[in-house]
């Protein structure tokens, strides 16, 4: 157990300072320019890992209840340093946009430090309190309060990942303004389609899929579903519901012929995960 959490707290923020040094000093990149890349790269390596171990699971558990795979602990410890290491990064890609702004925020003094956090948790409340309950709430939920059952409602819960790749490579070609290359098309109808599939559908999916097995109604399915099921639903996904809204309103202006700022599009894409 240890072991896969101290793994986990070297492996992701050792990719993202390797990253971050060949793309700074082989390719001659800006350090701003390389902490952003770097922070996507990674997230898109954990959301690959993530979904290949939910494959992997799903695919392995008949009995949806019972069976059991060992990926299912064992991703679990090694993601968790996963959200600690990201909430860091996104904080540092902040930070770098102000100093590539221009922004006092960002200076080397402490009380500037202090800003720039402020400034990032007011404007990441619904990420850093994300990342916070899947922490805090999630990872002893399925350790410990499932009692070694559901192995393959988790691995669908990995397969949400499956939409982040699309989102980081969103963010990427915003980056660099490359918003008219038919890739930024195709990559936003990928998000849509794959955001929607392994999140918006995913909690509806989950009662459905309980429901069957255990051949009662639908509605029925929240009054014998543990509480902590309920609860992370609850939580996690009106968080989806709105960030697939703001995906649906970039994908809007899109398509009305409007280019929008770098700005705008970044915070409609930054809301869906960086993570």
């Amino acid at each position: 157990m240890l072991g896969l959490l101290a793994a986990g707290s070297i492996f992701f923020p050792g990719i993202f300072l390797g990253s971050k040094q060949i793309l700074e000093q082989l390719m001659g990149w800006s350090e701003a320019d390389a902490v952003v890349i770097s922070a996507r790269l990674v997230s898109s390596l954990q959301a690959i890992m993530a979904s290949s171990a939910g494959w992997t699971i799903v695919s392995s558990c008949r009995d949806v209840i019972e069976d059991r795979h060992w990926l299912a602990d064992a991703y679990i410890l090694f993601a968790t340093p996963y959200f600690c290491y990201d909430l860091l990064a996104m904080f540092l890609c902040y930070w770098f946009r102000l100093r590539v702004k221009g922004h006092q925020e960002a200076g080397p003094d402490g009380g500037s430090v202090r800003a720039a956090v402020s400034g990032f948790l007011r404007r990441e409340v619904l990420m850093v309190l994300h990342h916070v309950f899947m922490v805090a709430f999630c990872c002893p939920a399925s350790l410990v309060w499932r009692r070694g059952r559901g192995d393959y409602f988790q691995g669908l819960l990995f397969l949400a990942e499956l939409s982040t790749p699309s989102v980081c490579l969103g963010k990427v070609l915003i980056q660099f303004q490359k918003q008219d290359w038919l890739l930024h098309r195709i990559n936003g109808a990928a998000l849509l389609l794959s955001f929607f599939c392994c999140r918006v559908l995913l909690f509806p999916y989950l009662y459905y899929t309980y429901s069957r097995y255990s051949s009662i109604p639908l509605y029925r399915v929240p009054l014998v579903a543990p509480w902590q099921c309920n609860l992370g639903a609850a939580l996690l996904w009106p968080l989806q519901l709105y960030w697939f809204s703001l995906i649906c309103r970039g994908a809007l202006r899109g398509t009305g012929g409007r280019r929008g700022d770098t700005e705008g599009d970044g915070g409609t894409l930054r809301g869906t995960g960086g993570r």
